[in-house]
């Protein structure tokens, strides 16, 4: 695996260097997009390689970024395989996903893919922070940042370092996942960040064979949930079997050539995520690039 750095003792000069080029990368990046979930086994890796995958093909310049360090799934669900490389304004480049979509992920450090990384919190901080520093993304309409489930150092980092991070939030329609949702809105209003919207993800199923809708695992949980914090809600994707094939073939399904639900859902949510940050009072206040 290539070494990150860790700046924990280089001083202080050393931490305001990587601060001022921190905020140099951020201030060229238009919106800021932290997709996160209470729970894991959501599909909020998904939603955000999807979104991020629909926002570049209609146009956008879009960074994604994995920071769930100890599982990253981004590279994999995009079939991008390879080391970083050196960047021309910066040390690392990321990895070009086809068109307009510039990613960079845990999974791209590791030289083999099924290697654990055993690494504590300030570790994890490190690397996420070089991420931001010390990557050539250059000009980004969106940077989605893609975090591992729960609330932990990834998140506080990410929140801390990007401080006008829109957060959307992905959840399931069960009340198993609403439970930890909610508990991600706690975090989220006491560490005083910005949240976009919520997104339910497997709603319902849409059978393959007679096209009609089964409420598998229940249905309008998110929905009810955004309406309850006065949050908006960005939309629901169901349940797809296209989802799934398409990931273990390195591809987005919003990139299949045919139609599928799952689909035409994902397309809706990347224009509603668009609209949602270009209304965004939090956003407006920050930098154009």
């Amino acid at each position: 695996m290539q070494t990150l750095t860790d700046c924990s003792g280089r001083g202080d000069d050393a931490r305001d260097a990587r601060d001022s080029r921190i905020g140099a990368t951020l201030g060229k990046i238009r919106y800021k997009l932290f997709v996160m979930s209470g729970k894991g086994g959501v599909g909020k890796s998904s939603v955000a390689v999807n979104v991020a995958r629909a926002l570049a093909d209609a146009g956008s310049r879009v960074g994604l970024l994995d920071v769930d360090l100890h599982g990253p799934s981004v590279a994999r669900m995009l079939g991008i395989t390879g080391a970083l490389e050196a960047g021309r304004d910066a040390p690392l480049a990321p990895r070009r996903a086809g068109g307009n979509l510039l990613v960079v992920s845990m999974q791209s450090l590791l030289e083999d893919p099924d290697q654990a990384v055993l690494w504590r919190g300030p570790m994890r901080t490190t690397a996420i922070r070089q991420f931001l520093a010390d990557v050539d993304w250059g000009e980004l309409d969106y940077l989605v940042i893609d975090s591992p489930p729960g609330t932990g150092d990834e998140h506080l980092t990410v929140l801390k370092t990007v401080r006008d991070a829109l957060c959307l939030l992905v959840t399931t329609p069960q009340e198993v996942s609403l439970a930890d949702v909610r508990k991600t809105i706690n975090f989220l209003q006491y560490a005083n960040a910005n949240i976009l919207g919520v997104v339910e993800n497997m709603s319902g199923l849409v059978c393959p064979y007679c096209h009609k809708e089964i409420a598998l695992f229940k249905k309008g949980g998110g929905e009810a949930l955004a309406r309850a914090y006065g949050l908006d809600f960005l939309g629901a994707v169901p349940l797809d079997p296209a989802t799934v094939v398409a990931g273990d073939l390195g591809l987005p399904v919003v990139s299949l050539d045919e139609d599928c639900p799952a689909k035409t859902a994902f397309a809706a949510l990347a224009q509603n995520v668009a609209a949602a940050c270009r209304e965004s009072l939090e956003a407006a206040s920050s930098p154009c690039p």
